[in-house]
């Protein structure tokens, strides 16, 4: 018998770890803005670094931040 998506525990184990990665990182970078006095000055730009070492992963995301 082959489970779906939302009932395989690798993706739900994979969802509710990608999950804790935003929130935390939204509230980790509020923060920072806060802290650095950033809001409503241009943008951030923003670098995200996603590591397995086990699996051989080393995955980078980069963006910008519009800081109002």
């Amino acid at each position: 018998m082959t489970q779906n998506m939302e009932t395989d525990p690798f993706n739900v184990s994979m969802r509710k770890f990608l999950k804790q990665v935003g929130v935390t990182s939204q509230q980790a970078i509020e923060k920072a803005v806060a802290d650095a006095g950033l809001k409503g000055q241009g943008r951030l730009t923003v670098r995200a670094v996603i590591t397995a070492e086990r699996a051989g992963l080393h995955h980078v995301v980069e963006g910008d931040i519009e800081l109002g």
